[in-house]
């Protein structure tokens, strides 16, 4: 889908997002400081925090959210590792550690654990263990693969 918007100057990627478009699954949780992952998409494919990244910047760009992962109602493999392995504690962090996994995986697709957790490092979850993240990251990019 495309979309056109008129922009302020100091409006996020993650205002226009959330606020706009109705896309909860781009959260805000460092206050716009882009240190914590949870607002992160994809734009032209790699992985950028939409809290810090301006509107006006993604003019003409594809972004993708954790809603546009999933195609024709078949879930993206890291989403369904995720569900899979009980991955999700209170679910806050999941959607930007998913996308920025993706992100990740489309320079490396078959990577060791330690090359994975480092491709996420800059994702931040508050409630759960890393270990259960990275176990769903690894299955998900094995699903991945095979898909």
């Amino acid at each position: 889908m495309s979309y056109a918007f008129s922009v302020r100057d100091d409006e996020s990627l993650l205002e226009l997002l959330r606020n706009r478009l109705k896309l909860s699954g781009v959260k805000k949780a460092c206050d716009g400081i882009g240190e914590c992952g949870s607002c992160t998409v994809l734009t032209a494919g790699k992985a950028i925090y939409s809290c810090i990244f301006p509107a006006l910047r993604a003019d003409g760009t594809e972004i993708v959210t954790i809603e546009g992962l999933a195609i024709d109602n078949k879930l993206h493999p890291l989403q369904e590792a995720f569900l899979k392995t009980g991955a999700i504690q209170c679910g806050f962090c999941t959607p930007g550690f998913i996308v920025a996994a993706v992100g990740f995986l489309k320079t490396n697709a078959n990577p060791t654990r330690a090359q994975l957790a480092h491709g996420v490092s800059g994702n931040i979850c508050r409630c759960m263990d890393y270990d259960k993240i990275l176990n769903a990251l690894m299955r998900g990019a094995e699903y991945a693969r095979k898909a």
